[in-house]
């Protein structure tokens, strides 16, 4: 039951600030990390860079996120996240900009465009890790257990809606003002949230009105016994797999549309924005469905069918979408984008509960598997295409995706259900 005293309505308000801040650093996070790839197929006519080249740069992102996504997480749970993000978003509008520097004339010339992209790239990646871990550790401290999924999957799926409009806002913005204008843009905006959060973000609700948010389902773990939990390794391995079929579409179904199916610059950002809506729509849908599920029959059943599903479907639509022409070829591609995105919030929800305090360090190894999988997808699919064909660098997306169902089934949520009947109690009594 909800309570209408002024309290809960001023504590109401407050969660809905903090989500949709969350949800907005998602947004321009993917705004920093997607101009790259719209911006890409011409730094490669300009400069003579080769797709397998240009992949080394999307991918330098995905290293730099990922080699410290785990300090990241570390960092989230001594500052506490209201820090950790200001500093992310900051340091996130710095390297940004940096990148208007690194083609010719700037510091390409020094060193070349390739290598100084991706070192600057590397640098965005490095700052970025604490989002989603921080992320998570807040909406852990603010929004109920047996919201966790659907919140979480509205807060990815802000990335998504950032994607979406990325391709047609700065694709616009570079045919007016040139092509280092989006960077700018794109950094005076993630710069400017980053001051409204510090201003207006805590890192717990205030006075009484805390006691009203649920106590995540475990006290705290040791670090150290973080990787020695199944549960979070296999989820983490599932996570690795969707995030290798994420960032074929993130960095490459742009190219694939206009370089592979010849379909014009203007057709390849509309059918690239219908792809995020897409997902960026189906995404929250996951964890609703999770989080009743869990409701009616348990973690085991609620978190584990969600991404079993999302993962098989994503799989079979990206397989016909690649063996299919025109509409019908979009529509499998955004479909199969967006089941497999409705993984997102049920993968994070599962964490967030099974981690208690160190929802910041359990959330950063849960990422790490995410860009880990990330990492390979911009460099595996070009040099896949370049040896079989493109239709095959797409099927490997489908392969890799099926690996993650199976770690997915192997996931065992069953001893958390026995061992915590109070959760059960909220996940049931709460509807």
């Amino acid at each position: 039951m909800h309570s209408h005293t002024p309290g809960a309505a001023d504590l109401h308000k407050a969660q809905l600030l903090i989500v949709a801040l969350l949800f907005g650093f998602s947004m321009v996070s993917y705004f920093d990390r997607t101009i790259m790839s719209i911006a890409g197929p011409q730094l490669m006519l300009d400069f003579g860079v080769s797709p397998t080249a240009m992949g080394s740069v999307y991918s330098a992102f995905i290293l730099g996120y990922a080699l410290t996504m785990i300090p990241g997480g570390l960092l989230t749970d001594r500052l506490g996240p209201r820090r950790a993000l200001t500093l992310m978003g900051m340091g996130s509008a710095v390297f940004t900009g940096l990148t208007i520097v690194g083609v010719r004339p700037g510091l390409g010339v020094l060193i070349g465009v390739v290598p100084a992209l991706f070192a600057i790239r590397f640098g965005l990646g490095v700052v970025t890790a604490p989002l989603y871990p921080a992320a998570a550790r807040i909406g852990a401290h603010w929004i109920p257990v047996v919201r966790h999924g659907q919140v979480q999957g509205l807060i990815i799926a802000g990335s998504s809606f950032g994607a979406a409009i990325s391709p047609l806002l700065f694709t616009w913005i570079a045919a007016r003002f040139g092509g280092r204008a989006p960077f700018l843009v794109a950094a005076l905006a993630t710069a400017a949230l980053a001051a409204f959060w510090y201003l207006y973000a805590r890192d717990y609700p205030s006075g009484a009105d805390h006691v009203e948010v649920p106590d995540r389902a475990r006290p705290a773990q040791p670090w150290g016994a973080l990787f020695r939990d199944r549960n979070l390794l296999l989820i983490t391995y599932a996570y690795s797999a969707l995030g290798y079929f994420q960032y074929i579409f993130f960095y490459w179904m742009y190219y694939y549309f206009g370089q592979v199916l010849h379909l014009g610059e203007d057709a390849s950002a509309r059918y690239t924005t219908i792809l995020f809506l897409t997902e960026g729509s189906i995404m929250p849908l996951g964890g609703l469905v999770s989080d009743r599920l869990t409701r009616r029959y348990g973690p085991h059943v609620g978190r584990r069918m969600v991404p079993i599903a999302g993962l098989s479907l994503g799989a079979a639509l990206l397989y016909f979408g690649t063996v299919s022409v025109g509409v019908t070829a979009v529509a499998c591609f955004s479909l199969a984008f967006g089941f497999a995105a409705s993984c997102e919030g049920p993968f994070w929800a599962t964490v967030t509960e099974i981690a208690g305090e160190r929802v910041g360090g359990a959330s950063s190894i849960l990422n790490t598997g995410a860009q880990v999988g990330g990492f390979f997808a911009p460099i595996l699919t070009p040099l896949i295409a370049s040896r079989v064909g493109w239709s095959w660098g797409l099927y490997g997306g489908a392969l890799v995706a099926i690996s993650g169902v199976i770690a997915v089934y192997f996931v065992n949520l069953r001893p958390l259900a026995r061992d915590e009947s109070s959760v059960d109690r909220k996940f049931c009594d709460i509807r």
